[in-house]
């Protein structure tokens, strides 16, 4: 198996696209094409799928490229050490919730890496905010090593499932009920008792894009909303959402536990709800071949001090 034809099978699945991976590639699409041909013939598998919009990968091109990619990444690791003499590249990678202790693991997990590195010792870091859907696409394609996604407990057998079937080891980090947050001027974060009725006549913030396999997103939607409340507004971004809450009279949103000094930039409060029963679990995902590396292991460690300091309160 030629590494270079690895590197082409890499690329196509990159820009989903054979002519604008000969481009990139600084060769010609008939020669890409026959290259991929051989490789799928020495495999005896279908890498892409060729259709009128482009390519699409098969499921057994998803598993070969898994290991494509991470055989290109390491074999560049090796030319960039012996070739060029520089400190192999460290690399850490993390798609997650759009949540405010998390947030704030990766930054304090930053700034300890940062301390304990030389500045010659090369890094790079990737946090990417999104929702659980393409969180676990992004583990199985091997663009990102860690996940964390959240769902309401009761989806907990569907998510189950899935693990076992795309061979993801998964650990709880935290299980927690959510709280109803709002703008400390609003007149309802006086009230000593609050009751989800009291919430009806305002208006609910929500993430768009909610996610839970097997489950149309129209169950979805309600499942995650308060039923009757009649305005809400869809957000995608954690900083857009706090804009809202706190500039919007009315605007509340379920949420976990915020830092405080979150709360008071944004002059909010949270309140626990009476009759608000839904739990939630955030829960850490690879996969199963992935070794965890010493940074991994140092932000598991910063995310569950984190978790303690906001969450177990």
């Amino acid at each position: 198996m030629d590494l270079a034809h690895l590197r082409y099978a890499v690329e196509i699945a990159r820009t989903r696209s054979i002519s604008q991976a000969a481009e990139n590639l600084y060769m010609g699409q008939p020669n890409l094409s026959r290259a991929i041909r051989d490789l799928e013939d020495e495999l005896q598998i279908q890498i892409f799928r060729r259709t009128s919009r482009g390519v699409s990968i098969t499921q057994d091109g998803e598993d070969f490229l898994r290991y494509a990619r991470s055989i290109v990444l390491q074999a560049d690791e090796i030319e960039n050490i012996y070739k060029n003499k520089k400190l192999p590249k460290q690399r850490f990678s993390l798609c997650a919730p759009r949540v405010s202790y998390i947030s704030e693991a990766f930054t304090r997990f930053t700034q300890l890496a940062a301390a304990s590195h030389p500045e010659e010792q090369p890094f790079e870091f990737f946090y990417k905010e999104t929702n659980s859907m393409k969180a676990i696409n992004k583990v199985l394609n091997g663009d990102y090593d860690l996940a964390i996604i959240r769902y309401q407990t009761i989806f907990d057998k569907y998510f189950r499932e899935m693990f076992g079937e795309k061979k993801l080891t998964a650990e709880t980090i935290a299980d927690f009920p959510y709280y109803v947050t709002l703008s400390a001027c609003d007149p309802l974060a006086k009230k000593e008792v609050l009751l989800v009725q009291d919430l009806v006549h305002g208006i609910e913030i929500l993430h768009a894009d909610p996610y839970v396999p097997s489950l149309p997103t129209a169950d979805l939607m309600k499942a995650e909303s308060s039923e009757a409340v009649s305005r809400k507004v869809y957000v995608y971004e954690r900083g857009s959402q706090f804009s809202l809450l706190e500039n919007v009279p009315g605007a509340f949103m379920w949420l976990s536990r915020v830092p405080d000094d979150l709360l008071d930039k944004y002059g909010l409060v949270q309140k626990s709800c009476a009759d608000h029963t839904r739990r939630y679990k955030d829960v850490l995902i690879y996969r199963k071949n992935y070794k965890l590396t010493e940074l991994d292991n140092l932000f598991v460690l910063e995310l569950c001090r984190s978790k303690r300091e906001h969450l177990d309160t």
